[in-house]
């Protein structure tokens, strides 16, 4: 059976991404610069978001979980697995498709006791989430590791607070402590705070992907994700008639109306509802009421010729929609469901 295609599309700008890694390459300074590559490649597809960076020069990439390694093991690449390793990831780790990120104590010792091998250590400073203490890496913990990258996480680095400085003190002092053969702190937001907060590998996200954690990214960070979605319907509402769930939105005069195939379940929110906009060419086609599951309602006054079965872009530049829609950046790129037929450009 042949399957169809589906009506609704991500483009997908392959140079842009590119782009927007070497550009953070050039802001990393001497250190290295990897890829945060879980979720999906933030919900852009992680095998041919990996595959074009790697063909960009990087070298260093992060995933989640064994799940998201194991997807990747056939490009061969240098992959960490940030959420370290269970008893349920062992038989795969031991297969050497990506090194564990070790997170605890317990995660240190099960890979001790399994023989060791190349890892990474995330190191808690300050963050309260994942990580083992200074404490215990002072105290011997990680004595007898192999350890590649010893590794920690800015909490605040999207804002010009103290902790970001603490912490990078806090890590810089580890210099030393471990056989680790490098260091890394910096995610995207923590390149832009300078080279201080580098050593020697960086770990972006959010701004390989059009992303802007920080304001020293405008007008250096491409937007990569474009969706598109088609038109179902045309129709054509009286004044006085509502639109959607709930009849949040009343026609003040005759309005021509174009039917999307997308909604929520695509990651486009209910945030966006009477916020956002779909785009014909120049024209700005706002949305009108409520954001649907699987549809969405734009006013088509201003594009005559839309008809039933063109393609309209979804305003997704991602400040701005996350501005509109109350989500964040990194919600909007995450939540880009399986609907999508996704074409690089």
């Amino acid at each position: 059976m042949t399957a169809s295609s589906p009506p609704l599309r991500l483009l997908l700008d392959g140079e842009a991404l590119a782009d927007n890694w070497r550009t953070l390459d050039r802001l990393s300074g001497s250190a290295a610069c990897g890829a945060a590559v879980k979720a999906d490649g933030y919900g852009l597809g992680a095998n041919g978001v990996a595959t074009r960076l790697a063909a960009a020069g990087c070298r260093d990439f992060f995933v989640a979980t064994w799940a998201e390694a194991e997807a990747l093991a056939p490009l061969g690449l240098n992959v960490s697995v940030l959420h370290g390793v269970r008893d349920e990831d062992m038989a795969i780790a031991r297969e050497g498709i990506a090194r564990p990120v070790l997170n605890t104590p317990i995660q240190v010792e099960r890979w001790k006791a399994a023989g060791g091998g190349a890892c990474d250590v995330m190191v808690d400073t300050g963050m309260n989430r994942l990580g083992v203490s200074a404490t215990a890496v002072a105290a011997g913990l990680l004595d007898g590791l192999a350890i590649d990258t010893l590794m920690s996480h800015l909490a605040c680095a999207d804002e010009n607070a103290g902790m970001n400085a603490r912490q990078r003190a806090g890590f810089a002092a580890l210099a030393g402590a471990t056989s680790a053969r490098r260091m890394s702190l910096a995610n995207s937001a923590g390149i832009a705070l300078g080279p201080a907060y580098a050593f020697d590998l960086t770990r972006p996200g959010l701004a390989l992907y059009g992303g802007m954690p920080r304001g020293e990214f405008e007008g250096i960070i491409r937007q990569v994700a474009t969706p598109q979605a088609q038109v179902l319907q045309r129709r054509r509402v009286s004044a006085g008639e509502t639109v959607g769930y709930n009849a949040t939105w009343t026609a003040r005069a005759d309005t021509e109306l174009a039917i999307l195939n997308i909604g929520y379940a695509d990651g486009y929110f209910r945030g966006f509802s009477d916020r956002g906009f779909a785009r014909r060419g120049d024209a700005a086609l706002p949305v009108l009421g409520r954001v649907s599951m699987d549809l969405l309602a734009v006013r088509a006054d201003v594009a005559p010729d839309v008809a039933e079965g063109d393609w309209l872009t979804i305003d997704l530049a991602l400040p701005i929609a996350a501005s509109a829609s109350g989500m964040s950046q990194y919600e909007l790129l995450t939540s880009i469901g399986g609907r999508y037929g996704r074409v690089w450009t």
